[in-house]
């Protein structure tokens, strides 16, 4: 039986997991890549008699900076402001100010009400009027957030459970923030799940300000696309939250929604040669499986197209599956989860000369006419001569790509690898950085054009060429033929 993992560690995993999601968006914001989906978002604030003026314009500040950190605009992030006590008055509609200079400007004029503490009606309102199509607010869609931020610092005179529900069930995401001596069961009434994001408290307004940041940071959608946080090969085009990939001029977008291609319609013969020795490591031998399913996805396989072969080597060569075996990607990424770790030596030479003798052979799936991609890994120096037997590869025709890692050395790696020798060998110190080396590897194997097509052009040209010379030449003795015959007959005459 596998033992559980204490408590503490998977809260610690679970940690450590958020605060990298809270340090990427906070790296967002400072970069200046933060934009907020787009959202309709109502401030419903407490100015009853137990806000102090000099309270309300602690509250006015909030507001103006959570509205600063904001994507503001028709199709962006609309603002509305209500301001209650014993009476509701709707101070900006979500279709006023289209700026932020605007808003600011409207939010600073905000006067308290100085009456009772009515947030019920408050809620009842925004859900009737504030967040209302004739007030500015979007048709409902999946598209569109509908938010509200409710400000107070006391007891409700009124009933604001049911209310608030009745808000939720329309789609309203509430936040409550208490101050001071604010009635907290209250606040968790009012307010969306989970609470622990939803109700925040405050022991004064003097210090409110501090909860602007995570305001921010709530509604902040970084740049997928600008911090570096996606896996497009090519293009990668930026939406709210998330974004999608395409590709440059010349290329198709595969399968994967990913990778790109140059060449989508060509059939290629593609065989993995992988060093299984000692040196590698279990947990590491794991990482190289995936690494080969990453490439794998960005592959167009089927029956005509890309065909996986994969071989494994230490001090001897064990073929795992050859060429056609599996021709769709579940089945040969299955196939590869299940290659068992060989350990022993690092027989690379060996390895390269099974590839040119075995592994590209009509008997063992290879199709004639068809492109052939050899791609090596190896986390270590060769324990025999390499050189003749990569020679022999590339002479071949194969393209060779070779992956090193850790102690690898690369000379070999050069060695092996087909040219231009930069693009068609990778080297990474750590086995955690291959997947870097997966996205950076790219087969784009164009079908050359059929020297038989050519060779008949040129032919055909040739033919053509010496006939409209013999023309020529008949041509010309046609006109001198014809002057001599003129020239007789004047004589005759």
């Amino acid at each position: 039986m596998t033992p559980t993992p204490p408590l503490f560690l998977l809260l610690l995993g679970l940690i450590g997991a958020q605060a990298t999601v809270d340090l990427r968006t906070a790296a967002a914001m400072a970069a200046g890549l933060c934009k907020t989906r787009p959202t309709d978002i109502v401030f419903i604030i407490d100015s009853s008699r137990s806000v102090r003026p000099s309270e309300f314009e602690q509250v006015k500040v909030f507001l103006a900076k959570v509205i600063e950190g904001l994507d503001v605009g028709l199709n962006a992030t609309r603002v509305g402001v209500v301001n209650y006590a014993s009476r509701v008055k709707n101070e900006v509609s979500l279709k006023t100010h289209r700026t932020k200079a605007g808003l600011i400007k409207a939010v600073t004029k905000i006067e308290p009400l100085s009456t009772g503490t009515m947030t019920g009606l408050a809620i009842q309102f925004a859900l009737n009027v504030a967040f209302s199509e004739g007030e500015g607010a979007r048709v409902k869609s999946p598209d569109i957030s509908k938010v509200a931020i409710i400000v107070t610092d006391g007891r409700p005179q009124d009933n604001v459970k049911d209310v608030a529900q009745r808000a939720r069930d329309a789609g309203i995401e509430i936040f409550a923030i208490g101050v001071g001596r604010v009635d907290m069961s209250t606040l968790k009434q009012m307010a969306s799940d989970p609470l622990d994001d939803h109700v925040d408290y405050v022991e004064s307004y003097s210090v409110i300000e501090k909860l602007t940041k995570k305001f921010q940071e709530a509604f902040c959608v970084s740049d997928l696309c600008a911090t570096g946080d996606h896996d497009c090969e090519q293009v990668c085009i930026s939406s709210p939250g998330s974004y999608k990939c395409a590709c440059k001029d010349g290329f198709t977008l595969m399968d994967d929604g990913r990778s790109c291609s140059a060449c989508s319609n060509s059939a290629t013969d593609v065989v993995f040669l992988i060093d299984g020795s000692k040196s590698v490591r279990p947990e590491n031998f794991e990482l190289v499986k995936k690494w080969i399913n990453q490439i794998i996805d960005k592959l167009d396989v089927s029956e005509s197209k890309a065909h996986v072969g994969l071989v494994q080597y230490s001090s001897s060569v064990r073929q795992e599956f050859p060429l056609g075996r599996h021709n769709n990607k579940k089945d040969l990424k299955d196939a590869v989860k299940k290659m068992a770790y060989m350990e022993r030596g690092t027989m690379t030479g060996q390895a390269l000369r099974y590839l040119s003798d075995s592994s590209f052979s009509p008997n063992q799936g290879a199709r004639p006419g068809v492109a052939k991609v050899g791609i090596v890994f190896t986390d270590g120096r060769s324990q025999d001569y390499i050189g003749d037997a990569a020679k022999k590869a590339k002479e071949h025709g194969f393209k060779m790509y070779a992956v090193g890692v850790g102690n690898a050395v690369e000379d070999e790696l050069k060695e092996i690898a087909s040219e231009p020798t930069g693009e068609h060998y990778f080297y990474t110190a750590d086995f955690k950085a291959m997947t870097q080396i997966a996205k950076k590897l790219q087969i784009n194997i164009c079908q050359e054009e059929d020297p038989c097509e050519c060779d008949s052009l040129v032919k055909f040209q040739k033919k053509v060429e010496d006939a409209l010379q013999a023309l020529t030449k008949k041509y010309i003795l046609y006109k001198s033929m014809s002057k001599r015959i003129a020239l007789l007959e004047n004589k005759i005459v």
